[in-house]
């Protein structure tokens, strides 16, 4: 556990549910919630366990997978600040479904059940708030599901660069456009494919000028035309 952030002056309330409860409630939530420093490459949870509440990330970065029959891993989504974990798991009653372990050290603090179905019960605007969330999860599913059937492995990583990219916007960008920090065995498992095989394409938009490699760090050159590679649509 690491040293209380008071939820009033939490400067990721505002990304969260939580900026619709009242005063009352907030200094409510604050009394009742636990703030726990992570590691890089800790977990947070593994699948097939209870959920004590739900987290907030307050700062750092998190993957979400799940493991197939083989070991390797899946990932299904990120989180970034302001991001609400196990909220799925909590509201259906059931046991987690995937893992969550960080990727950058972070600062997470947990909401236990009770106070969870206390502000629930007691703030509609608060409630609405999580069922758009859980519908963003669910069509943010599907949308994938569609990808992995429909598009062939090249235009699945140009949209994983798109959408890496929104969602990572936090990294600092280089003169020449927006860059991404992530492991190529990560990007291969949200691909869906094998990490040689992103090396590879990752290396012919580079050639095509797509992008820039440094590293790890990808730079994005050209989103209007990986968003054409990829046939992602606004």
């Amino acid at each position: 556990m690491t040293d209380n952030i008071h939820c009033t002056d939490c400067d990721v309330k505002s990304l969260t549910c939580f900026r619709s409860l009242d005063l009352e409630s907030i200094k409510y939530l604050d009394e009742h919630k636990s703030t726990f420093f992570y590691k890089k490459g800790q977990t947070i949870f593994y699948e097939g366990g209870i959920p004590p509440g739900i987290y907030c990330l307050k700062s750092g970065k998190i993957k979400i997978y799940k493991l197939g029959i083989d070991g390797k891993e899946q990932i299904v989504r990120f989180a970034t600040s302001g991001g609400l974990l196990g909220i799925r798991a909590l509201v259906g009653g059931r046991q987690y479904s995937a893992y969550a372990e960080t990727i950058e050290d972070s600062i997470i603090c947990l909401v236990n059940k009770a106070t969870f179905i206390k502000l629930t019960e007691e703030n509609s605007e608060f409630s609405h708030c999580l069922m758009k969330i859980l519908s963003r999860l669910l069509e943010d599913a599907e949308n994938k599901m569609t990808s992995l059937a429909q598009k062939p492995v090249r235009e699945r990583l140009a949209e994983t660069l798109i959408i890496m990219n929104n969602l990572f916007h936090s990294y600092p960008a280089s003169p020449n456009g927006s860059t991404i920090s992530l492991s190529r065995s990560d990007l291969a498992n949200i691909v869906g494919t094998a990490t040689e095989t992103v090396i590879r394409l990752l290396s012919e938009f580079k050639d095509e000028e797509l992008i820039a490699i440094n590293g790890r760090s990808i730079t994005l050159l050209d989103i209007d035309d990986l968003k054409k590679t990829g046939k992602v649509f606004d």
